[in-house]
């Protein structure tokens, strides 16, 4: 090649670069003006660990293993929470320009892929075109409507920061299987390019596990296990079975019992059956929403879905079903003659294994379809391009107007997101525009309301306050709802000395007898807890004890739970027996999570029992990763040096402090 065509190619590459970033950035910058939402609170906002007053080894490695979200706890996307504070401070809108930069590299990422794929599947067009219709194919990625939530929402950073890595892994692999020969050498490329990244994102988030079964996908469309001389490739087949069936049987074998378990599905309002009869349908929006999307229909609250309960109940379970499988069938069948259309359908399906199948997930989430969407584009985008190639000996008029129906796409698609981030731009009006979208969600009309209580700024005679009871109790009688709304009309009314309706109360309680306690459920009471404890709000305490009760009266309840009544039975109750004995039960229910240890240990202080309290101190040893429990070390064992000097030996009242 020589130096003119190679600066022509970059040339325009660069253009393709620069129209994908401006656009990008014009779309989603009037967003960054809101507050945090939803799940950024206890991730973030109300995490003290992700805002550290320094960048020490002891505090990083605390906000690495913070995240409440997962067992796993994703430390990669808590450390870049903690890096924007460390940076910034608590600041929502320095925090969603991170997410978009995540997302302008999945989208540059994305270009690359289909550049090489595109080079590989559509040898007829020439490297411009190649260009031009992969950079049109990321541009429209990078607008979608439906991933607005995964780039707005900011603790979805998790799933775009998961991407990144699952990008990476694919372009290597593509690279690596065009370079070699599909010998060993290729293998052991291939391998690192799928190991290497997976491991790395699934310390983002858990749905990086994927990337192996997407590669499999590129070797069963693209490359179809074979060497270049056209043989077949066993050390590439070898590795991706070993790949993927080990884990695929250990996966099985672990969660495969607890399935079948109903209590499993306690905290849910679905069982395994309606989960499974209801996904089709929540896959079926997810493709609509993508090629089709509405600012009505992207609602960002989905709990006022209708599950299904039978094949025709509603009837568009089955229509769905049977859409679903014609896509797949068409995908296999297409994959000689339109091999980028068979594995963008094969990438969607393959996104939605995790999240779209039997795992007790809650039903619907747009950033779930993040990934997904990608193989949405790629299956249209290829599917233009035959349309293209059918009209080139048709009038210029058809060939302009096959080239305006993408364009028209691209800009419905870059009109509704800019909406969206400008909804996002102003808390309340984000609240007032996602409860229009979502007139029957409890969590819709929650928010609102709580956007009202934030407005009023807890001043009686607000107009926001009188905004606020609408919503809230609309919310409190939805199908479906937490106790958020009633604790929320509780923490107005008693922080500003308002007559709290017994109704609330009641209603409160029938809800945590009725079911096992949501996360939701248990943010709210402590919520409560926190308030009555900093004489802050003024109700009863018994009526918060009886709520606290409902919520633990059922045969299986969190560790989190445990703690939380344990702490609320110290402070406000003034029982110091009963929270030991919960604070016991919190640890036995997580003995890994270092604060239940913690929180025993410092009971032990108090009620002078150095037994209990040397207990903690040496099992906090193990989970001292990279010193970040070093401080809280420290005060226990100069508590218990004191105790010591004290000359207790197990707890009593002299002891006590």
């Amino acid at each position: 090649m020589s130096l003119y065509d190679t600066l022509a190619r970059w040339r325009w590459i660069a253009l393709v670069v620069a129209v994908m970033v401006a656009l990008t950035l014009a779309t989603y910058m009037p967003g960054f003006g809101g507050g945090f939402v939803f799940d950024d609170y206890p991730n973030i906002v109300d995490n003290p660990a992700v805002q550290p007053s320094s960048a020490s080894i002891a505090k990083l490695t605390a906000a690495a293993l913070s995240s409440p979200s997962s067992d796993l706890k994703r430390p990669l996307s808590s450390l870049t929470f903690a890096a924007n504070y460390l940076v910034g401070g608590l600041d929502a809108g320095a925090m969603r320009f991170t997410n978009v930069l995540i997302h302008l590299a999945n989208g540059l990422l994305l270009f690359a892929l289909m550049r090489r794929l595109l080079a590989i599947t559509a040898s007829s067009t020439d490297e411009r075109s190649r260009t031009l219709v992969a950079g049109a194919a990321a541009t429209a990625w990078l607008l979608l409507p439906i991933n607005a939530t995964a780039v707005l929402y900011v603790v979805q950073r998790m799933e775009s920061l998961a991407n990144v890595f699952v990008l990476i892994g694919l372009l290597g692999y593509v690279g690596a299987r065009t370079r070699g020969d599909g010998g060993a050498r290729t293998t052991v490329r291939c391998l690192s390019w799928i190991a290497i990244p997976t491991v790395t994102g699934v310390l983002a988030k858990e749905t990086a596990i994927l990337l192996p079964l997407y590669a499999v996908c590129v070797e069963l469309v693209v490359f179809r296990f074979r060497r270049r001389d056209g043989g077949i490739a066993r050390g590439i087949a070898w590795m991706h079975g070993l790949l993927l069936v080990p884990p695929l049987v250990a996966g099985a074998l672990w969660l495969g019992p607890g399935l079948f378990d109903p209590r499993t599905w306690a905290t849910r309002d679905f069982t395994l059956a309606t989960r499974l009869l209801s996904e089709p349908r929540v896959l079926v929006d997810y493709l609509w929403w993508t090629v089709a999307p509405t600012a009505s229909s992207l609602s960002f609250y989905h709990d006022d879905f209708q599950q299904s309960t039978g094949l025709l109940q509603p009837v568009t379970t089955l229509g769905s079903m049977v859409l679903l499988v014609a896509l797949a069938v068409a995908a296999w069948r297409a994959r000689g003659r339109r091999p980028l259309f068979a594995l963008g359908i094969a990438f969607f399906f393959a996104c939605h294994t995790l999240t779209g199948t039997v795992l007790p997930l809650e039903l619907i989430y747009e950033h779930r379809n993040y990934f997904a969407s990608i193989g949405v584009v790629m299956a249209a985008v290829d599917l233009c391009m035959a349309m293209h190639r059918s009209v080139t000996n048709l009038p210029v008029a058809a060939k302009r107007a096959v080239i305006l129906i993408p364009a028209l796409l691209i800009g419905w698609d870059l009109y509704v997101t800019t909406a969206t981030a400008m909804a996002w731009g102003n808390s309340l009006s984000l609240a007032e525009e996602l409860a229009r979208r979502g007139p029957r969600s409890p969590r819709a009309q929650y928010e609102l309301g709580r956007a009202y209580i934030i407005a009023s700024r807890y001043v009686r005679d607000s107009p926001y306050t009188r905004l606020a009871y609408g919503p809230l109790e609309l919310a409190a009688t939805l199908p479906g709802s937490s106790i958020l709304p009633e604790q929320a009309l509780i923490f107005m009314n008693a922080k500003m000395r308002l007559p709290i309706k017994d109704a609330w109360w009641s209603s409160m309680v029938s809800r945590l007898k009725e079911r096992p306690a949501t996360v939701q459920d248990e943010s709210s009471l402590d919520a409560l807890a926190t308030c009555l404890r900093d004489s802050s709000c003024a109700f009863p305490v018994a009526r918060l004890d009886e709520a606290f009760k409902a919520a633990l009266s059922h045969e299986r309840n969190s560790a989190r739970l445990f703690a939380m009544y344990a702490s609320f039975s110290w402070a406000s109750l003034r029982d110091h027996l009963t929270a030991v004995r919960y604070q016991r039960a919190a640890v036995d229910a997580s003995p890994r999570e270092a604060a239940y240890r913690i929180g025993l240990a410092r009971y032990a202080v108090h009620m002078g029992d150095i037994d209990e309290l040397t207990r903690q101190i040496d099992a906090l040893g193990p989970l001292d990763i990279g010193g970040r429990l070093e401080p809280d070390l420290a005060s226990l064992r100069a508590a218990r040096a004191d105790l010591i000097a004290r000359g207790c030996t197990s707890a009593n009242e002299a002891c006590a402090r």
